[in-house]
């Protein structure tokens, strides 16, 4: 089931000040929106590195091929790969669930012919969000060197 596209990105080398922008940048853009349901999450950069690094199959399990293969990089993939973690969790906070809520892999961050970011849910992922009434998403995703963000919203179509 695809649940639509959103918003703005800004990706690269922004300072943490630049997260909290981004996010004040994301809020403003559902000013006279009807919202079902909110999420963000916020997850290190060198904890995900750490855990890619130390737990090889990790990105199998979390991410899908689709996912893996735009963060699969020549320089560092950490930043990719931390943001798109913070984008599935901000799903799962905003359906009311946690970690164990749905299959990560359910939970896709695509782009759009634009390059914006988009989500697909499919499985138990869709399903809830099915349930909770919400019929398209709002998604911005930012990071730094140290930090990654993410800011869902739910909208009822």
């Amino acid at each position: 089931m695809d649940l639509g596209m959103a918003g703005g990105r800004a990706t690269g080398n922004e300072d943490v000040g630049g997260l909290g922008e981004a996010a004040a940048a994301a809020a403003a853009g559902l000013v006279g929106r009807p919202v079902l349901c909110v999420g963000t999450d916020l997850v290190d950069v060198d904890e995900m590195r750490a855990t890619l690094a130390r737990q090889p199959r990790f990105a199998g399990h979390v991410f899908t091929p689709a996912e893996r293969a735009y963060c699969e990089i020549p320089d560092d993939s950490a930043e990719r790969y931390a943001v798109r973690f913070a984008a599935k969790e901000a799903v799962l906070k905003a359906l009311g669930v946690g970690l164990t809520g749905s299959v990560l892999t359910e939970i896709e961050v695509l782009h759009t012919r634009s390059g914006s970011p988009a989500l697909q849910l499919t499985g138990r992922a869709a399903t809830l969000a099915e349930e909770a009434g919400v019929r398209s998403w709002l998604v911005t995703l930012t990071h730094s060197r140290s930090l990654a963000h993410a800011f869902v919203a739910g909208l009822p179509g």
